[in-house]
């Protein structure tokens, strides 16, 4: 029996990198997984001819969203045990330079997404957790909800709010028996990071920087996403998870 057997997940961001690692690793671990992706992204091969996998092309910070995701799992699989929260985007703009129209996209997907689409899922989590004794809501953020580096306020804005929500999704939901929590990345080689991380020097400094001297990989994330989906973590939750390999060790 697979740590998730019996289970159904919504995993956005799921066409590459964390998302598609955490989507074959839910269905590997017993779930049925609605994974999640922008329509021009890859999702709709990316997962072929995995059987429990079930496959959704939707932007997540469209207007109708969080409806067509939720009525989609429901309508696939007749309920919702884990929602994991993982699409997001990033860049870099100074602040003096940051146009708000850069500032409302990185928000509007890290954020104001994962807000209406955690707003949208609540009442068919409660309903689950009712039956069978437990939900979960994943978030993703980063170590950069609590760091920083030049040109990333928007991102690291978004993230620290991911932090805050998660929290206070926590707080307000633990009485239904639905924990929420979120895993925070270091320095991960994905769709997102590999252009920069495909030139040794750069790779070479971010190694180094990590106590275990390597970049992490999409599944690293993925594990420590499964751990906090699983029933192992029912008395964890408004906890932030690092996944770094030691990189935030030093200051």
């Amino acid at each position: 029996m697979g740590r998730l057997a019996g289970k159904v997940a919504i995993v956005t961001g799921a066409a590459s990198g964390i998302g598609a690692a955490s989507a074959k690793l839910f269905a590997e671990e017993g779930a049925q997984v609605l994974a999640v992706d922008r329509p021009e992204s890859a999702i709709d091969t990316v997962h072929a001819g995995h059987a429990a996998i079930a496959v959704l092309g939707v932007d997540i910070s469209g207007d109708d969203a969080p409806k067509r995701i939720v009525a989609a799992a429901l309508a696939k699989f007749g309920t919702i045990d884990i929602l994991y929260n993982n699409a997001g985007v990033s860049g870099r703009a100074f602040v003096e330079e940051m146009t708000d129209e850069f500032w409302d996209r990185v928000n509007d997907v890290n954020v104001r997404a994962m807000f209406r689409l955690c707003r949208e899922a609540i009442p068919a989590l409660k309903a689950r957790a009712k039956e069978k004794g437990r939900a979960r809501i994943v978030n993703t953020a980063s170590v950069m909800a609590f760091d920083t580096d030049y040109g990333l306020a928007a991102y690291c804005a978004s993230k620290a709010g991911v932090g805050g929500l998660t929290r206070t999704l926590a707080l307000e939901l633990g009485k239904f028996n639905i924990t929420a929590n979120y895993v925070c990345p270091g320095a991960i080689y994905s769709g997102m990071t590999q252009t920069n991380f495909d030139k040794p020097e750069i790779r070479e400094v971010w190694e180094k920087k990590a106590a275990l001297r390597r970049l992490g990989q999409p599944i690293d994330i993925a594990r420590g996403a499964l751990l906090l989906a699983s029933d192992e973590a029912d008395f964890i939750t408004g906890h932030e998870l690092v996944v770094d390999g030691g990189l935030t060790l030093r200051t």
